[in-house]
């Protein structure tokens, strides 16, 4: 590759296209197959991003073009803008360039967050800094992948785990990780009802608790909820109260969803249905996103973290 045509688009034999960090971008089989057949109809319409290791161009942006374009017969070259990048800003130009279409996945910002701590030795308010986000988000990513056990990772990791179902699991010991996965896994939990297991087991106080909870994980939620009574809480102000009542109902709204989406009820809509639903759930990730990311922050400060 010529230094002259850094900074410039210029058209690459995909066999000279390098894929070293694709270790940071899931695999999405139906993306792929969709570009596929929009590489046919239409061709390239953007150029793919890259920079240079080695004498090699190595992807940055553009992994599912780069594999698409494998599959259309005649298409041996892409358009490539290369730019100039150590390995920390390569890192960081990922997790940036991706934030138009679909934006990075959790754990997809986890390993980046994750590498750029343990592998180029920033600390965490320096990549919270790099990648223009709060310190507690960087901390939150990287819990998400150190405070697991290795079988809860490997699920995260193929799918098989939500981030949420993987953050509730996260407040466990790491002995106590697999227990819990092999209940969810057995009787089917919800998001909602592994998180009330997790809560459960947390505040066992014998082991005949902690076992009556992972033999008969939805028995014990029931009981569970039978001995809270309703009503107002003398802890909370009106307000408080008020706060609280509106917490519990999005809460179980939100439930709700998570169930939905986990079951993929969706696919059982109409092609009318998911035209008009779309917008809507796409406002819904984008807000949903900045209430979770506010309210972790918050729930730092109300904790009194400010490490």
């Amino acid at each position: 590759m010529n230094p002259a045509s850094v900074g410039q688009v210029c058209l690459v034999p995909l066999d000279q296209l390098g894929d070293h960090f694709r270790r940071y971008r899931l695999r999405v089989p139906q993306a792929v197959t969709a570009m596929t057949q929009s590489l046919r109809r239409w061709g390239q319409c953007a150029p793919i991003v890259a920079t240079l290791r080695q004498e090699t161009l190595q992807v940055l942006d553009g992994f599912t073009r780069r594999e698409a374009a494998q599959q259309v017969r005649g298409m041996n070259t892409l358009a490539v803008r290369v730019i100039e990048l150590d390995d920390r800003h390569a890192k960081a130009a990922i997790h940036g360039l991706n934030q138009t279409g679909r934006r990075p996945h959790e754990l997809e910002e986890a390993w980046i967050v994750r590498a750029l701590v343990r592998e180029d030795g920033l600390s965490q308010l320096e990549v919270a800094e790099l990648l223009s986000r709060h310190k507690s988000w960087v901390c939150r990513r990287l819990a998400l992948l150190e405070k697991l056990c290795t079988e809860v990772r490997q699920d995260l990791e193929v799918g098989l785990l939500t981030p949420t179902a993987a953050r509730e699991i996260a407040r466990l010991p790491a002995g106590n990780q697999s227990e819990i996965l092999d209940v969810s896994r057995r009787q089917a939990l919800s998001g909602a009802e592994l998180g009330g297991v997790v809560r459960l087991f947390l505040e066992s106080a014998t082991q005949e608790q902690k076992q009556f909870v992972l033999a008969k994980p939805r028995e014990a939620l029931g009981q569970a909820a039978a001995a809270e009574p309703p009503g107002w809480d003398p802890r909370l102000s009106s307000q408080g109260n008020r706060l609280s009542k509106q917490l519990a109902a999005l809460l179980d709204r939100l439930a709700g969803m998570e169930n939905f989406l986990e079951c993929r009820r969706w696919t059982a809509l109409m092609a009318s249905d998911q035209s008009v639903l779309g917008p809507i759930f796409q406002r819904l990730a984008r807000d949903a996103r900045c209430v979770a990311d506010g309210a972790a922050d918050l729930a730092v400060a109300m904790s009194g973290d400010r490490s």
